[in-house]
């Protein structure tokens, strides 16, 4: 198992070599939709790599913590010294923003990565073994695929504290089933093939015949799968921290910069939008994000869909 463990990482890592020496780039440079998702997302990164020097962390031994102008509660409007103004109980949204770019990065990858690869070597054990073990394995999938995704990670979080490492927990615990099941559906078509017979045939092993022969072949579908929850990972993130089961009070993180508006949306008396800044700012990040990674995934799935090569 330590073995198909190994190879299956070392797998994962020549994906990205084998894409840029491929004509899947130069696709994804030139259609105006994917570039467009492409240049979100170098933005983002942008942003993230350069977070210090755009936005000067006030606690260096802790960045994420948004600093305070003060501990009023009422927000106050973009000026010099707050360029997106601050949101309830003065938290500088510009500084949120700069830094939460961070930590949609960290959730977003690390969480999808988690469980791409869980689901990956699970549907890849289910598919290729069958019988009793793809029966016990695939029941214990629809178990989890019972389970409404954004409330099993709420209770999951209450029963953990929150925080955004138990946050990830979570996301990680119920969102691999998906990948499970796609990758399950391909290696069970590929293992009929006579190249598969051939190599069992031959004596190769079990692990090998998944890792150099079936894995090949089926792992696009995943790798198209998790560009676009990468940007859903962030989303639902989000949403716990809005409902404030997500990262601690005050953490550089978007889903609490729009909690801390909840109280302000509809604005002042006589002026609806008077807070607009405390819902504007936050919102349009998440979007960006999620819409640049949607977008990525989208000419993914066409440039590596034989169908759709061949309509174009």
């Amino acid at each position: 198992m330590t073995e198909v463990l190994i190879s299956i990482i070392r797998y994962f890592l020549t994906i990205p070599a084998r894409l840029f020496r491929s004509k899947l780039l130069r696709k994804l440079l030139t259609t105006p939709t994917s570039l467009a998702g492409v240049l979100l997302i170098l933005g983002f990164t942008v942003i993230a790599v350069f977070a210090p020097q755009l936005a000067p962390p006030v606690q260096p031994s802790n960045p994420y913590m948004i600093p305070r102008a003060s501990y009023q509660s009422q927000p106050q409007p973009p000026d010099s010294e707050h360029l997106m103004g601050t949101t309830q109980g003065q938290y500088d949204i510009y500084y949120g923003l700069i830094w939460g770019t961070r930590t949609a990065f960290r959730v977003g990858l690390i969480v999808t990565s988690a469980i791409a690869f869980l689901g990956l070597v699970i549907g890849s054990i289910s598919a290729f073994y069958g019988g009793i073990v793809d029966e016990i394995i695939m029941r214990i999938v629809d178990i989890f695929m019972t389970m409404p995704f954004l409330v099993a990670a709420m209770v999951m979080v209450t029963i953990l504290g929150t925080g955004l490492d138990n946050v990830m927990i979570a996301l990680i615990a119920f969102g691999w089933m998906g990948y499970a099941r796609l990758i399950r559906g391909d290696i069970k078509a590929i293992k009929e093939i006579d190249y598969v017979q051939a190599a069992h045939a031959l004596g190769a092993s079990s692990f090998r015949i998944i890792v150099r022969h079936m894995l090949p072949n089926a792992i696009f579908p995943i790798f198209v799968m998790a560009t676009m929850d990468i940007g859903s990972m962030v989303l639902t993130a989000a949403a716990l921290s809005f409902l404030g089961i997500g990262a601690q009070l005050g953490y550089a993180d978007w889903g609490q910069l729009i909690s801390f508006a909840r109280n302000w949306m509809l604005g002042g008396y006589g002026n609806p939008v008077q807070y607009w800044y405390t819902v504007i700012f936050p919102g349009v990040a998440i979007v960006l994000f999620v819409l640049g990674w949607n977008l990525l995934g989208d000419a993914l799935r066409d440039a590596l869909d034989p169908r759709m090569r061949g309509s174009r």
